[in-house]
């Protein structure tokens, strides 16, 4: 078993002592916040007098003075917080001739520091979600570095491809790998098990259910081919591979401090090994893409079981007399136990055994004998209710209802079928227009309205994703003017929307396949 890498240094990181400052950690937490928001502005260097202008108009210290700013710019100069150069423009005083004047710059690590102090604020749980499309990425990139490494292959990569490549594959992973943890962590939390023991989760279930489903079918369509990739991989050919990487990060001027090529190359080879384990595994454990599939499966589990409880809580206060009663006659009926045995199972299936209190009184000390062959020890039981009610209703037969099932699946496949007929018609189209549609049916303008209706609550990007990879997106959501479509049914005022649909990774044959497959 490999040992992990130990890292550089432990050592006390000065940077992070004005956080949590024994004294003044106010008037230090402001002045960083004010000159990080000035360097997002794209100010760099401040001077002592702009600084302490730009805190004053918050108004959150009190008996500031700009004397107590100085000293607390000194202050952080010295934490490595801030680097200072002399201000070398004109002076009116000879106090200011006398006083060296500065201007301060953020270090790389402020920055980082007050970009993630910043992030923490904005918190609000776990967040995360669950992309299936970037599996494909990940496919998509594993094939083309694999093409272009192939010894003989036309498609070799240049330095510049390969630099490319090799971005889009570690940021794809590293955003599947955080977003799809932090949800199924969210998932986890004390407030999710309050929300799903209450009514109220009803109305999530389908859609929480429907969004864990087609995550879990996206993973395990193309993990394997993941998988197959990355053991594809030749180390020689990927050595090569990662020194055109190198070579391009190299060739990219820069005025701080340069990492080395074999600090980048050992990078790459940590990142790589991160990524094979996560998707294959290692020889003594797990992949990580098992235990994600185990525990969004369990979700979905724990998801019915918690809906299974409203309702079986819903139901509790209703009684089920007549019902019962309608089964003890059916039960009567049987003409033989193995009759009656099958009859329990399909009602009541397994359950576990309860134990009665009681003397049996056999007739007979045969061992060979079976228990039902022995007579039945009477029990009188007692009605436990105050009051009884009579349901005027009568009881109804348990039907059968596999037919209707296989028809309304058969149905929904269908329906299916043809909005995936209509999205690869309108992907030939660049842009589809209300307007340019002429006469539609009924279906159609359902569909055509569903999918505008999802792109405006999208959000900004305003656009979805269907489980085949197809992009639909709406670009002018703020559109005022307004055209009549014509339906085979009546028309339609509506808003001139225009629709982009789009390919996004998966290609005609693979997306119908999909449906054909579901059937």
């Amino acid at each position: 078993m490999s040992k992990k890498p130990v890292p550089h240094t432990f050592q006390n990181i000065s940077e992070l002592k004005y956080v949590n400052a024994d004294h003044n950690s106010l008037r230090y937490r402001v002045i960083m916040r004010y000159i990080y928001q000035e360097y997002q502005r794209m100010r760099y260097w401040l001077k002592p007098e702009e600084i302490y202008a730009g805190v004053q108009e918050w108004n959150l210290l009190e008996n500031y003075t700009l004397d107590m700013c100085q000293s607390d710019l000194e202050q952080l100069v010295q934490w490595k917080n801030l680097s200072p150069r002399h201000d070398g423009g004109r002076v009116a005083t000879v106090e200011e001739y006398l006083r060296k004047k500065f201007q301060y710059f953020l270090t790389p690590y402020s920055i980082e520091i007050e970009r993630m102090l910043e992030g923490l604020e904005k918190i609000r749980g776990y967040g995360g979600s669950l992309e299936p499309t970037l599996f494909d990425t990940i496919a998509e990139c594993l094939n083309k570095i694999r093409l272009g490494t192939s010894e003989g292959s036309d498609d070799t990569l240049t330095a510049a491809e390969a630099h490319q490549l090799w971005s889009e594959l570690i940021a794809a992973f590293t955003r599947l790998q955080k977003t799809s943890v932090d949800y199924i962590a969210s998932l986890q939390t004390s407030r999710a098990e309050e929300l799903m023991a209450t009514e109220a989760f009803l109305a999530y279930k389908e859609t929480l259910t429907e969004y864990l489903r087609n995550f879990v079918q996206a993973l395990q369509r193309k993990a394997y081919r993941i998988e197959a990739q990355l053991q594809q991989m030749r180390p020689g050919l990927l050595q090569q591979f990662w020194e055109k990487v190198v070579a391009e990060e190299l060739a990219r001027p820069t005025l701080e401090e340069e990492f080395t090529g074999e600090q980048l190359l050992a990078d790459m080879q940590e990142s790589w090994d991160g990524l094979h384990r996560w998707f294959v595994g290692e020889a003594y454990g797990e992949s990580e893409l098992m235990l994600l599939e185990i525990s969004t499966k369990e979700t979905i589990a724990r998801v019915v079981r918690s809906v299974l409880r409203i309702q079986e809580r819903r139901r509790s206060g209703l009684s089920r007399r007549r019902e019962l009663d309608y089964l003890a006659r059916w039960f009567y009926r049987c003409q033989t136990p193995e009759e009656a045995h099958r009859l329990a199972a399909a009602v009541f299936g397994l359950f576990p055994a309860r134990k009665l209190q009681g003397q049996d009184e056999r007739t007979t000390e045969s061992t060979t004998q079976s228990m039902w062959q022995e007579q039945p020890t009477v029990r009188p039981l007692r009605s436990r209710s105050r009051q009884r009610l009579e349901r005027d209703d009568a009881p109804t037969e348990i039907v059968n209802h596999d037919r209707q099932k296989k028809e309304a699946k058969l149905k929904l496949f269908r329906q299916r079928q043809e909005e995936l007929e209509l999205l690869m018609r309108l992907t030939d189209r660049p842009v589809v227009k209300m307007s340019e549609l002429g006469i539609v049916n009924g279906t159609t303008r359902l569909r055509l309205l569903y999918w505008i209706g999802r792109c405006l609550q999208a959000g900004r990007g305003h656009a979805f994703r269907t489980p085949e990879g197809i992009e639909v997106k709406l670009i002018n959501p703020g559109v005022r003017n307004r055209v009549v479509l014509q339906c085979t049914d009546g028309q339609l005022e509506m808003p001139d929307y225009q629709l982009r649909v789009s390919w996004t990774g998966v290609d005609r044959g693979e997306a119908a396949s999909r449906r054909g497959g579901g059937r």
